[in-house]
């Protein structure tokens, strides 16, 4: 299973299981969010991974980036959903299917207002190192 994939389904489950999240964001938290998603909430978004296999692993970085979104006056509302998602993944111990996660770091968080005019809206950015040992 590509380490990407899997590290989605382990954040996902993490998010839902944390307390913080729970309080600021209700838990919610979509791949693609239906139409008529409840404010506030928060989207797994882009993810890339760049191989750099050795000798005895097999492995490289997934580049991550999450999404928050509310429609609450100012920031405050999406800047407490995008600190509790970077604080309950910061350095996580991750477990995964089939691949090992090495590390997790929150990078960047970048918070502005949509187009719209309405939507608060925070980007975070996370990098894995994951590994497969070569059998």
């Amino acid at each position: 299973m590509s380490p990407e994939l899997e590290l989605q389904g382990a954040i996902v489950a993490r998010l839902k299981a944390d307390a913080g999240f729970q309080l600021a964001a209700g838990g919610r938290i979509y791949d693609e969010p239906p139409d008529n998603a409840v404010f506030p909430y928060a989207t797994i978004g882009e993810a890339q991974f760049v191989r750099d296999d050795a000798t005895c692993v097999s492995g490289g970085d997934v580049f991550l980036t999450m999404h928050a979104w509310s429609r609450a006056v100012g920031y405050p509302e999406v800047r407490r959903v995008a600190d509790t998602i970077s604080e309950a993944l910061h350095l996580a111990p991750l477990t995964l299917p089939t691949n090992h996660l090495v590390s997790l770091l929150h990078r960047t968080t970048r918070a502005f207002r949509d187009p719209d005019g309405k939507t608060s809206h925070a980007v975070i950015n996370l990098v894995a190192s994951v590994h497969k040992p070569i059998a």
